[in-house]
């Protein structure tokens, strides 16, 4: 593994444990000020942002909805531009969702999420399940 990759590699697991943590600011640190996020579910993009006031708005927004949650690496594949990794994902709803989704209900999914990266921050987070 190289340095760069061994960097970017920290980059990712210290933005995972903070978004375990609900920690926004610690995030918020891993970022680069134009990052890109994009979720996609079924195919679909269901959640956007461009550059990080919105990302921050939408974080804290996300971390609101959940008692807990945890993502945890599956499996790591670095590539030349990117790192991609197969994510488990559990979380525990705090708020009844509009979807009909109820408090204290546990959710448990598989993705994947693509991280892109500029210098020694995050550009753009792909989060895909």
């Amino acid at each position: 593994m190289t340095a760069s990759s061994t960097n970017r590699l920290h980059l990712v697991q210290g933005y995972i444990d903070a978004y375990n943590r609900c920690d926004v600011p610690a995030m918020l640190r891993t970022l680069h000020p134009d990052i890109e996020f994009k979720n996609v579910s079924g195919g679909r993009v269901t959640s956007n942002t461009v550059g990080i006031a919105q990302f921050e708005e939408k974080a804290r927004a996300s971390a609101r909805l959940f008692k807990t949650r945890h993502q945890h690496i599956e499996e790591i594949s670095f590539l030349e531009d990117r790192i991609e990794v197969r994510i488990g994902y559990s979380a525990t709803l705090a708020v009844d969702l509009p979807n009909g989704l109820r408090a204290g209900r546990t959710i448990e999914l598989n993705g994947r999420s693509i991280f892109r990266f500029s210098g020694d921050l995050i550009i753009g987070i792909e989060d895909i399940s």
